[in-house]
């Protein structure tokens, strides 16, 4: 096992194990060496004791007290050894369950400021860690993490409120001068000069309208989903299609949980842009479904040829594939970049590949309901 799939905790354990088994193993040797250096030292009498002692001519006394000696030394040393190793193993397996424990309890600062960036959403921005326990690095680190919290929850407020009062404030003006130009353009006395100028007023207030709404609507899907329900992609593509009868689908039941409205103008999108980017050949099919990973939406179109390469950029804010910004009536530029920011706000994925002859094959895929 490498070291980067082994768990802090772990490691901890396996240290604190291990210093406990090396310290039990040179106790061990110690005893082992002091134990067999007394055993081997000499043993000393006094002159009156050895007269004392009748020792016989044949010296088996001698031999006798010497085997007998070694046999004794033999099984001290047996003894020590196996009570010492004895002694190492429950030192051993001590030391591995209070290494566990105090690893357990010096890492629990971490599990939980773990377990809140895993639950980090904008809709649980406003949980805080307030740990409690001395002054230490772990608490300063869970101070720095509930500041940062802090500090992107009063940054997601921001834009919520930014995208409430930009949604009123930049809709009303555009309104009333359309308004505005199309009363004046129903005066019948209206000189051909000036009705052109309002024709040309009228549509670049059109694409205003497109930009604001795209932009807005873009802002919208890239924030965290405060509800789900559950919705079915095949509905919401036949709802779409209403406004391009030229299309053909085929349509299978794919449920899958999130915002119907955002789901709504995702397809509608893709079914825009299809529509937008074609050719004389005039292809656009629509398909619904489900596989193994998920739901599935796919919207196939034919037109020019794109390369593979040029896929990531179409996806972008504003890229075109043959400019980067806006300046033309197709669009606004943020098709495709709605479409990827809803899905990925629904926790799904998009993906875009050429057509063989020329236009895109885009599928969207959501988990399923």
């Amino acid at each position: 096992m490498s070291s980067r799939r082994i768990s802090v905790r772990l490691r901890l354990t396996l240290v604190y194990g291990s210093l406990f088994s090396a310290a039990g193993l040179v106790l061990v040797l110690a005893n082992y060496f002091v134990v067999r250096q007394m055993l081997h030292q000499p043993v000393r009498v006094t002159p009156r004791e050895a007269v004392a002692v009748p020792l016989p001519r044949d010296g088996d006394l001698l031999r006798t007290f010497t085997d007998a000696k070694g046999q004794y030394r033999d099984s001290v040393m047996a003894s020590m050894v196996q009570w010492s190793l004895l002694a190492t193993v429950i030192v051993g397996v001590t030391g591995l369950a209070v290494g566990w424990i105090v690893a357990r309890r010096a890492l629990a600062p971490l599990h939980t400021m773990t377990e809140a960036a895993r639950r980090l959403s904008e809709s649980t921005l406003h949980e805080r860690i307030a740990l409690d326990g001395p002054r230490d690095e772990l608490r300063d680190l869970a101070d720095t993490f509930d500041s940062m919290l802090e500090r992107l929850d009063h940054a997601f407020d921001s834009q919520r409120r930014f995208v409430a009062n930009a949604s009123h404030e930049l809709r009303t003006p555009l309104a009333i001068n359309r308004a505005l130009v199309q009363v004046s353009m129903t005066d019948p006395g209206l000189p051909a000069e000036i009705r052109a100028v309002g024709a040309e007023l009228l549509a670049a207030g059109a694409r205003q309208e497109r930009l604001i709404e795209g932009l807005l609507l873009l802002a919208q899907s890239e924030r965290e989903l405060t509800e789900r329900r559950p919705v079915d992609l095949a509905e919401l593509a036949g709802s779409a299609l209403a406004s391009v009868p030229e299309a053909t689908a085929d349509l299978s039941p794919a449920p899958a949980t999130g915002d119907p409205v955002l789901l709504g103008q995702m397809i509608g999108n893709l079914l825009d842009n299809a529509v937008k980017y074609n050719d004389g050949r005039a292809l656009v099919t629509v398909r619904t479904g489900r596989d193994r990973r998920g739901s599935v939406v796919t919207v196939e179109n034919t037109g020019r040829v794109v390369p593979a390469d040029r896929i990531e950029e179409l996806f972008e804010p504003f890229r075109r594939l043959d400019r980067d910004r806006t300046g033309s009536t197709a669009g606004a530029g943020l098709g495709l970049s709605i479409v990827r920011a809803v899905a990925r706000a629904h926790r799904g994925s998009v993906e875009a590949v050429p057509r063989p002859g020329g236009g895109l094959t885009v599928t969207v895929r959501l988990a399923p309901g």
